[in-house]
């Protein structure tokens, strides 16, 4: 079982670092309001 929650844990963090990496260059679809984004992701930006 731990084995399983390692492996969940693992597929977890790296769909968060590929989430971050596409939206760090799409801006936001909403006209009112688009949160800044922290620094870490700021370094993921492709331009």
């Amino acid at each position: 079982m731990k084995k399983l929650s390692v492996i969940m844990g693992n597929m977890v963090s790296g769909l968060a670092l590929i989430s971050a990496v596409t939206t760090s260059n799409v801006a936001c679809g909403y006209i009112y309001y688009q949160p800044e984004m922290p620094k870490e992701v700021k370094k993921l930006r492709k331009f």
